[in-house]
């Protein structure tokens, strides 16, 4: 994948690859719809040949070719797999986009269980690791999230000046095809079609009875308000208030499968002072910038909930878990945990003036336990005050404060 003849370097997900290389698991790659899974298989498999595996030794079937449609039987595709393989040789199978095949946890077991098969699959759907793929291989799948491309993977791929990369990365996001697409009205065309192809195939085919003009509705609602704490009340009386009837239970069920899509990520709430997690309230935020300017456009820009949405989407990324904290009646953007260490988040674009920085930092001191506690902002340089870091958000992104 390049772009300006560099290309985009996606490391981290090589390195887990190569954590669970050989290793007797089913390796499940998921994310939304173009996000990179694909590429990444193939930039694994090049490593591969690089390595010295024979080409013979791998077999890579991607299901939205139309050339594959026969091995969406499972039946086909199980014969074809075995028919290829030689039981005294190694072999290495790459299966792109797996849950277009009913029934496809049936391959992976039987191919799980032998240990000359090294299996490696993605899916664009969560709905995929539920049911039954999770009751037959509970224990024997691991799975690697992909999203679109990082701050620090997006710059990498230009060589342009790291200020402008950040305001053009907050304006258009990071799906790997789409950053090289110079003209604006063809990427316009081509992330539209990434947002239609989820709602279509991942949304509204999962529903008998499904509205395209109501999901359509909900996943604007849920942009224009990323980063505010709603319920799902809420939405169905926004939107029946705009003239866009609708229940909390059908809202629901639209919500569920967003998410499932890995179109929207919900972040729910924590109480810092209880230690207890909350069950009403939470916040959503879309899988990448694009998709607001998909859904939204230019306008009604709301600079702060646009970098609370990139900073969301990095700490996912960093593999924290992610929730919004609340103390006192205020509201921390995120508390974030890895391996029982928290940090806790603040984020504004600027805060040069007095009010903005004491309200953000205010928040912050109340927070009595000696975790870190950081200040985001588009600001230039860093600062601590009485323990509170303020650090640009451009070099955290980049992996440099």
């Amino acid at each position: 994948m390049k772009v300006g003849g560099n290309m985009i370097q996606r490391t981290s997900y090589l390195e887990k690859l190569n954590r669970v290389k050989d290793k007797q698991i089913i390796k499940v790659l998921t994310g939304v719809r173009r996000c990179g899974k694909s590429t990444i298989l193939q930039m694994f498999r090049q490593q591969l040949l690089d390595e010295g595996i024979e080409q013979s030794q791998i077999i890579f079937i991607n299901f939205e070719d139309l050339a594959n449609e026969k091995y969406l039987d499972y039946h086909e595709l199980h014969r074809y797999l075995d028919n290829f393989m030689d039981k005294n040789q190694k072999y290495y199978i790459f299966l792109d986009e797996i849950q277009a095949v009913p029934h496809f946890e049936k391959v992976l077991d039987s191919f799980f269980i032998r240990s000359n098969v090294d299996l490696y699959v993605t899916g664009s759907n969560a709905f995929m690791l539920s049911g039954e793929l999770a009751t037959l291989l509970s224990g024997r799948y691991i799975e690697v999230r992909v999203h679109p491309l990082s701050f620090k993977e997006y710059h990498s791929a230009f060589n342009g000046d790291v200020t402008t990369d950040f305001q053009n990365y907050l304006n258009f996001g990071g799906f790997p095809f789409a950053v090289q697409l110079e003209d604006e009205k063809t990427f316009e065309d081509y992330v539209d079609g990434i947002v239609n192809t989820v709602l279509i195939k991942d949304v509204l085919q999962r529903k008998q009875r499904s509205d395209s003009a109501l999901v359509e509705q909900i996943a604007r609602f849920l942009t224009d308000t990323a980063g505010n704490l709603i319920t799902v009340r809420k939405i169905a009386n926004t939107l029946t208030s705009m003239g866009e009837k609708t229940t909390s239970d059908t809202v629901l069920s639209y919500l569920s499968a967003f998410l499932d899509a890995y179109l929207f990520y919900r972040c729910d709430r924590y109480d810092i002072s209880g230690k207890k997690y909350l069950s009403i309230n939470s916040k959503y935020y879309p899988v990448d910038m694009a998709l607001r300017y998909a859904l939204l456009g230019t306008k009604r820009v709301n600079i702060d909930s646009c970098l609370e949405t990139v900073v969301f989407l990095e700490l996912l990324r960093r593999d924290y878990e992610i929730y919004v904290g609340t103390i006192e009646n205020t509201e921390v953007d995120f508390v974030a945990i890895k391996q029982g260490v928290k940090e806790y988040y603040q984020v504004s674009y600027t805060v040069v003036d007095d009010e903005t920085y004491n309200r953000e930092v205010s928040v912050l001191k109340k927070i009595k336990d000696d975790y870190r506690k950081i200040l985001l902002t588009a600001d230039p340089g860093y600062a601590n005050d009485e323990g509170i870091e303020q650090v640009n958000v451009i070099n955290w992104l980049l992996g440099e404060d």
